[in-house]
């Protein structure tokens, strides 16, 4: 895609350089945009922000007192860990567009090449949309380092810490790369040639990594002792609202620019996570008799996670209407259908990010539409087609790869899950020697 067609890629993705950069030969009359910069190195440490502290504190309130720092130790280290191989070759494997043509595929519209390995190509003066190249890496990368740790609310408290980082490193390389690159990577990616409308990360972020869980939880089985109520009700209410508003980095960041699109992008996510509190609470209390504050938080999430990859493509009622569905059918999907299965998704992982990324996709081939007040010109039915071929194409690429991942992983470390008294001492000693709570 040649920069020209900015303007076109815009009303197709939010994170529109990841289609304008053919080998990175960017148009020579780029110039440097100061406010589009400041936004953007704002949204990259907003969206750094919901990993640490904000998943952090509310997948270890969730968690038994004995396992909250090694939630927070998995975090830094995935963390970590995935921010150095991005630079290796991460960024490259989902940016570099060598070899992608319109209407074509082959192995590059499955995944980039290695041109743009080690980052040895990047200079203080290399622009992406007006911003310099290096934010633009840096903020994509803060996308790559959360994406795997939301797997981890699935198999909290039972997965051996050298399992998970060595997961995380394959998962990172052969699952959230690959679609990363086939939804945005732009001509001939394979979901961007099938019109995928995916703003800011609906499958490559939340399908996938919900997905991911529900496979892992399943593979690791349940925890010993079954499920306990948060140990620290207050600390994941704190997590979630970190997490709502690390959220305008993550969506309205995903428009590469402060402009009108970043607005309207700002505007659904508020409405949607509001909607989504209202739907979650009511459908708690109807079900339940009363509210809770932990059932507004899930609710704000569920909201949050289905107008990710709706936010810059529908207006403010579609996103009310999205957010009040996810918020019910996510209640649904972790209070009924989760115990009548008896799968042990530890932090609902799969709950609200797989059931909740399903749901936004969906919708959003439906909301976008200008008939319905979005801002596409697109017919429902066959922008609804399209969007479930993607989620149906997601769901089974990331179970495929997941599950071999798993397997392979296990080969390396002997298993996946820690031994029954290191679970019965809690992750915290056995793992890290550290106490969250000395007497």
């Amino acid at each position: 895609m040649e920069l020209g067609k900015s303007a076109a890629a815009v009303s197709r993705m939010g994170l529109v350089g990841l289609g304008l950069l053919p080998g990175l030969a960017l148009a020579d009359e780029a110039v440097l945009n100061s406010g589009d910069t400041a936004w953007m190195m704002v949204s990259t440490v907003l969206v750094l922000m919901m990993l640490v502290p904000g998943l952090a504190l509310f997948y270890g309130g969730m968690v038994r007192s004995k396992n909250i720092l090694s939630v927070f130790t998995q975090c830094l280290a995935v963390g970590g860990v995935i921010g150095v191989l991005w630079v290796i070759y991460g960024y490259s494997l989902v940016i570099d567009t060598t070899g992608m043509e319109a209407g074509v595929l082959n192995l590059h519209s499955l995944i980039g090449g290695f041109d743009l390995a080690l980052l040895t190509h990047l200079t203080r003066d290399s622009l992406v949309e007006g911003i310099p190249e290096s934010v633009f890496a840096t903020f994509q990368m803060t996308f790559a380092m959360i994406t795997p740790m939301i797997i981890a609310g699935s198999f909290a408290e039972r997965m051996k810490f050298s399992s998970i980082l060595l997961f995380c490193v394959l998962w990172f390389t052969f699952c959230y790369a690959p679609l990363a690159h086939m939804a945005w990577g732009g001509d001939g990616g394979l979901l961007w040639d099938w019109g995928i409308l995916e703003f800011a990360g609906g499958t490559v972020v939340h399908i996938n990594s919900g997905v991911a869980g529900l496979v892992a939880c399943l593979m690791l089985g349940r925890r010993r002792g079954g499920a306990t109520p948060p140990h620290n009700v207050v600390f994941a209410l704190v997590g979630a609202t970190l997490l709502w508003v690390g959220w305008f980095g993550f969506n309205v960041g995903s428009a590469v620019a402060a402009n009108g699109n970043a607005g309207m992008a700002m505007l659904t996510t508020q409405v949607a996570a509001c909607a989504g509190i209202v739907g979650w609470l009511l459908a708690e209390t109807l079900r339940n008799g009363k509210p809770t504050a932990l059932g507004a938080a899930s609710g704000a999430l569920a909201g949050l996670v289905a107008i990710t990859p709706a936010c810059g493509f529908v207006g403010p009622i579609g996103a009310i209407v999205m957010g009040l569905v996810s918020g019910v059918v996510c209640f649904y999907a972790i209070v009924v259908v989760k115990r009548r299965l008896g799968y042990d998704d530890s932090l609902d992982a799969f709950g609200l990010h797989g059931v909740g990324g399903i749901v936004g996709s969906l919708l959003t081939g439906v909301f976008a539409s200008t008939s319905l007040g979005g801002f596409e010109e697109i017919a429902i039915g066959a922008q609804l087609w399209i969007q479930l071929k993607s989620v149906l194409f997601t769901l089974a690429y990331c179970i495929i790869v997941t599950f071999i991942l798993l397997k392979i992983t296990s080969l390396f470390t002997r298993g996946l899950r820690v031994s029954e008294e290191d679970e019965q001492l809690g992750l915290d000693i056995s793992a890290h020697n550290e106490r969250a709570y000395n007497p």
